[in-house]
């Protein structure tokens, strides 16, 4: 167990150092559309399957509610918390169409896709891409291994990827970046002495 535990732990450390480099522009990328999105009344629209779909829920409770700071809520939906939703979408039409149907309904010119994939694979994901590229929104992706085919998409303006084959590092890895990108969005849009109305 032992062994285990700290193979794990160097694992992470070992891809934590690798991406802290290849990161910054992507990241900072996305913090500049995002900001844009936000200070333009857009919202973010989230997706994900299993781990990242609590990702993507994870990520829109530190933008509607707080991240590290108190200020204004901002606007983000998870399009993966609405069981009635998905599962008459799931049952009419088919799972792959889960996200893209909302993204259909939710997403306006100027909002932003977040779209994650840990294997840049997922079906609805890339589907939801599709609609969200129909409608002039930015997609962001976030993706691990090569990318997949979300990574291939014209519809992605921006691309986070974290080349690890282990779905378990790379949502680690995830989480850090959507952590980061909570951290960019409050120091632009708010600074160390933000007024929670600005």
């Amino acid at each position: 167990m032992q062994d285990l535990i700290e193979k794990a732990m160097l694992d992470g450390v070992i891809l934590r150092q690798k991406c802290s480099q290849s990161l910054i522009k992507p990241l900072s990328d996305a913090a500049a559309v995002l900001v844009q999105c936000l200070q333009s009344g857009g919202k973010i629209l989230a997706c994900g399957n299993g781990g990242s779909a609590a990702d993507a829920q994870h990520f829109v409770a530190e933008l509607v509610n707080r991240f590290e700071m108190n200020r204004r809520a901002l606007a983000a939906i998870s399009l993966t918390n609405d069981a009635s939703v998905m599962t008459s979408i799931a049952n009419d039409f088919e799972f792959n169409a889960v996200f893209s149907r909302q993204v259909e309904a939710l997403g306006r010119d100027g909002d932003v896709l977040l779209a994650i994939s840990t294997s840049g694979d997922s079906a609805n994901v890339l589907k939801a891409v599709g609609v969200a590229e129909a409608l002039a929104m930015f997609s962001i992706a976030l993706t691990g291994r090569d990318g997949g085919q979300i990574a291939k998409h014209q519809g992605v303006g921006v691309h986070i990827n974290i080349p690890h084959t282990s779905t378990a590092r790379v949502q680690e890895m995830h989480i850090t970046c959507l952590h980061i990108l909570c951290t960019l969005i409050d120091e632009t849009m708010f600074g160390e002495a933000a007024d929670v109305h600005k």
